[in-house]
């Protein structure tokens, strides 16, 4: 059985925010948005859930016509931050960037 997600302090989420840049805190989580064509948004979408599936862990994802938002939590943690959370966060940037997809203030 695997062991249960190991929330982040306090400090530890700042410091991790501080490694993520763009990524803001949203209660108990955190939040991105990247400009983006709905189709592209569509294709950007696919590809994060790909590389989700792999990893286990998932993000909320909000798709509109002109973006995307990404909001990560560790449901397993009781809905807090983990170390998991900031991994899939760099993860999305990257993958974002490759579908020319645009950081959006939040």
């Amino acid at each position: 059985m695997a062991e249960a997600p190991v929330p982040l302090t306090e400090d530890e989420i700042d410091s991790a925010l501080r490694d993520a840049p763009g990524w803001q805190r949203d209660g108990d989580g955190i939040t991105r948005a990247f400009g983006i064509r709905y189709h592209g948004g569509v294709a950007l979408i696919v590809h994060v859930a790909d590389i989700e599936g792999l990893i286990g862990h998932h993000a909320d994802i909000d798709l509109r016509w002109d973006h995307v938002r990404f909001t990560i939590t560790t449901h397993d943690a009781g809905h807090e931050l983990t170390s998991a959370d900031f991994d899939l966060a760099h993860r999305i940037d990257s993958i974002a960037g490759g579908h020319g997809a645009v950081p959006m203030s939040v």
